[in-house]
């Protein structure tokens, strides 16, 4: 939907991070701003795609203007060419870090009460019988992919059952 909506508004590229925004590390938004020049508009489908936070949409937009790259957010019909455009993306950005926070509280407070009512939250631990019978479909020279079917489990905990010690023999 994002990737149709930039296009559909004139994106001749787009850039595709497969992470959260809220990391640092994010090797598709340093080579999109290595790749923008002079001239260019940098196009987002909502600013929390591009930032991490009000600080970090702020250095990024800074930085944007002091390079004369032009940013737009298709969501928040922003456009920071404008005097009123930069008062608006300094609002917008706040409330979508604010937003951000909110979100955080809500999952934290959800998983302390899951926690408080006995259950435990995410993604099961892989018990020592799927280890075991991991590894040896395994070295039974079963594929991986059939593995992780027939256990019901995904192919990364396939993989992280085979990077687990094996019993001595």
């Amino acid at each position: 939907m994002q990737t149709k909506a930039l296009t559909d508004a004139g994106a001749e590229r787009v850039w595709t991070e497969r992470m959260s925004g809220a990391r640092d590390d994010r090797p598709e938004l340093a080579a999109l701003l290595d790749y923008a020049r002079r001239g260019d508009v940098l196009m987002v489908w909502r600013l929390d795609r591009l930032g991490r936070s009000l600080p970090h949409l702020l250095t990024v937009a800074s930085d944007l203007q002091a390079r004369g790259i032009e940013l737009r957010s298709l969501t928040e019909a922003i456009d920071t060419s404008t005097a009123g455009g930069r008062l608006i993306f300094h609002v917008f950005g706040a409330v979508a870090e604010f937003e951000r926070a909110v979100a955080a509280e809500r999952t934290a407070a959800g998983v302390a009460a899951a926690r408080a009512a006995g259950r435990h939250p995410g993604r099961p631990g892989l018990t020592a019988d799927t280890i075991a019978a991991v590894q040896a479909l395994d070295e039974a020279g079963t594929p991986r992919a059939q593995i992780a079917r027939t256990l019901d489990i995904s192919r990364s905990s396939v993989y992280r059952c085979l990077d687990q010690p094996r019993p001595s023999a």
